[in-house]
């Protein structure tokens, strides 16, 4: 099935989908679900990880490519891309999903960490919309996903740069929304909250955070100790599942008119309400009370 756009003249190819990060996680379940489709299929990960792609029973065939690709190489973003358009008329759909996330409060990141968030999670996905633009306004359609969290409209401590990452990618993309109607390119952010899995495990410390999660003399221990244990709980608590979110992004993007921003799960919707409806000095207030152990911050 191919998601509903105006198609011109009369080309009739199977619409192209591009996944970034698509070997792991929730990129791997998105993957799994569009090898069911009859789009033809372009899955991408670090050259590192491919591996993990025979790993997961997913092999190259006729709709199917995988393509080595960090994303925060020009070189790499371009020679997809221009692969696509040579081979395949173009990328129709281009889904964000690759990310990366730092542990660390404020004061315990450097310049080139904040970078390096910011580059994953912001600019490569911002360079490849880019890319993939003329070819969506030459047939004006497309689809463009950018898979931005519960973090991109709350920020938690210990997460700043994470955040501040996602709030960016949010947005650019919320510009882009405007500037891409009139040639009926839709764009949406998915945002999910606790997906139940080990992606936690995966999160990166600072040179200064890691340090200090391990010290009891450093002041932000607790900070480190409480949230880590409290993130932990939430995510193998959790009900949603990557399939769950994946399913999400599918209809998401087959939708005829998708909206900008889309609850990825349920407590992404419930947040969502909660910073819509309450006044901002009751909600922050609230969510600063419902920090783990809070009243242990900075005894140190």
């Amino acid at each position: 099935m191919k998601p509903d756009g105006n198609s011109h003249g009369t080309e009739q190819r199977p619409e192209v989908v591009l996944l970034t990060g698509a070997s792991t996680g929730l990129g791997l379940a998105i993957a799994r679900l569009l090898l069911t489709t009859d789009y033809r299929v372009i899955l991408t990960a670090r050259s590192e990880s491919m591996n993990r792609f025979s790993q997961a029973g997913i092999l190259e065939n006729e709709r199917v490519w995988l393509r080595p690709l960090n994303i925060t190489h020009e070189a790499e973003r371009r020679q997809v891309i221009a692969e696509a358009a040579g081979q395949w008329g173009g990328v129709d759909v281009l889904i964000n999903n690759a990310g990366l996330a730092y542990r660390a409060v404020v004061e315990h990141v450097n310049e080139t960490e904040r970078r390096a968030q910011l580059d994953v999670n912001f600019r490569a996905p911002m360079e490849l919309i880019r890319l993939v633009l003329p070819h969506m306004r030459a047939r004006r359609a497309g689809r463009i996903l950018n898979i931005s969290s519960v973090g991109g409209m709350m920020a938690m401590p210990t997460m700043g740069i994470y955040s501040a990452s996602k709030f960016a990618l949010e947005g650019m993309t919320e510009a882009l929304w405007y500037e891409v109607r009139p040639w009926n390119i839709k764009v949406s952010l998915v945002q999910p909250g606790f997906i139940r899995s080990r992606s936690f495990e995966r999160t990166r410390y600072t040179d200064l955070s890691e340090p200090a999660s391990r010290h009891e003399d450093d002041p932000y221990f607790t900070h480190y100790q409480h949230m880590g244990r409290f993130i932990a709980r939430c995510m193998e608590r959790a009900t949603a599942t990557p399939e769950a979110v994946a399913r999400v992004v599918l209809r998401t993007m087959r939708r005829r008119n998708p909206p900008l921003r889309v609850a990825g799960t349920f407590d992404a919707r419930f947040f969502g309400l909660l910073r819509r409806w309450l006044p901002r000095r009751l909600y922050h207030g609230l969510l600063y009370r419902g920090l783990p152990a809070v009243k242990e911050w900075g005894e140190r």
